[in-house]
């Protein structure tokens, strides 16, 4: 195994950068690290300045290119049995232990790895590095640097955003939009219910909407897909005080996930249709204050790259697979997309080991990502 690999991986396992945590350290580290190779970054802070993107560029200036994309943040370990020690890299017959080792610093590892590599000869076009913060809580931070992408004259052609796929790739994923319901009633007394106005009750009535909603949109079937259509389902509902009082409040959050060519926005105007025309006036009726309103979390748009493109065709060379396929789990590769910028997913690991206890990467999944950089520094070459 490569030791430089095994050593960054190492590093970066020993930063908590749980998406409720600071990455700063994190990002300082490879800013340092890549420094030392003389590559000058940008960074792309939140507004707390608590967190930041990394972008850099290895090569030539121009239009163009590669980009090799990857999220530094994890998901939290609260709640779950450890074997292993989460924030440190353990190994035990052939994989790497720790959070974050499939999803998805072992491809930061590799990519930082593989460096030198690219440093050491001239390249024919630009390799970029995007390396961004809160991933997993709906693709929230890499939008500044997709913005920057969006005004730049020097924009990459081609992206692969490393999340763990087995190291096959991989042309297509759903798109995802996260809402919260919250439904304003009336409290009263239960011994006088019928004064008051249930915001439970109401929510009640939303969620039913929602599930009537949600088997329309199974109607529209796409095999490449599993499920091979949209789905909507509520994920959390919490309201009233006591058994004893009619809720005044209830909050429901909802999600659809959705094939990358289907629109969803109509789904979200029925359901506020239906609140504003037929509940709301009922509502009224007993307490002019009761409301219905709803507030977006987070999205994304889906990714569906033609698997017969150069790029795709280029990208099984590398890793040496023309097995592609979707995956159900989300990516930054639909906002890279839509950018203009052409993205597939291919990364060590598998998301069967992600956001589980004693998550891990083997040894055979880093070295045949090192293959795929390999090839991919030969084909970039001048």
């Amino acid at each position: 195994m490569n030791n430089r690999v095994r050593g960054l991986l190492d590093s970066l396992l020993k930063f908590d950068t749980t998406s409720r945590e600071s990455n700063l350290e994190l990002i300082d580290f490879i800013q340092k690290y890549l420094a030392s190779f003389g590559i000058e970054t940008q960074l792309f802070h939140d507004q707390t300045g608590a967190k930041a993107n990394l972008f850099a560029r290895i090569g030539p200036a121009g239009n163009g290119g590669v980009m090799l994309s990857g999220h530094t943040d994890v998901v939290p370990v609260d709640g779950q049995r450890w074997a292993y020690p989460a924030f440190a890299l353990t190994e035990h017959q052939g994989r790497y232990y720790g959070r974050g080792t499939a999803d998805m610093k072992g491809f930061l590892a590799c990519v930082l790895a593989a460096v030198p590599g690219f440093i050491a000869q001239p390249l024919r076009m630009p390799l970029y590095l995007a390396f961004s913060y809160d991933e997993e809580v709906g693709c929230l931070g890499v939008r500044s640097l997709v913005e920057h992408l969006k005004a730049s004259a020097e924009r990459p052609a081609m992206c692969i955003v490393g999340e763990p796929t087995g190291m096959q790739p991989v042309y297509g994923h759903k798109g995802k939009l996260a809402m919260r319901c919250h439904v304003k009633g009336h409290a009263c007394h239960s011994a006088y219910a019928p004064l008051g106005v249930n915001a439970i009750a109401y929510a009640a009535k939303l969620v039913n909407k929602l599930s009537e909603l949600g088997e329309a949109l199974s109607e529209q079937q796409d095999s490449r897909f599993d499920p091979s259509f949209s789905t909507l389902q509520v994920g959390t509902l919490c309201g009233g005080t006591a058994l004893n009082i009619v809720p005044q409040d209830c909050q429901f959050d909802f999600e659809i996930r959705h094939l990358p060519d289907s629109q969803v926005d109509s789904v979200v105007s029925e359901l506020q249709q239906y609140a504003e025309e037929k509940l709301l006036p009922e509502m009224k009726l007993r307490a002019q204050d009761c409301d219905i309103s709803f507030q977006p979390l987070s999205g994304y748009p889906g990714l569906l790259t033609d698997p017969q493109s150069d790029f795709a065709q280029w990208l099984a060379q590398w890793c040496g697979s023309g097995a592609f396929s979707t995956v159900a789990f989300g990516t930054e590769g639909g906002l890279f997309d839509e950018a203009g910028v052409a993205t597939l997913v291919c990364g060590p690991g598998s998301m069967e080991q992600g956001h589980k206890p004693d998550e891990f990467v083997s040894i055979e999944q880093l070295e045949s990502c090192i293959f795929m950089l390999d090839n991919l520094c030969a084909w970039m070459k001048a």
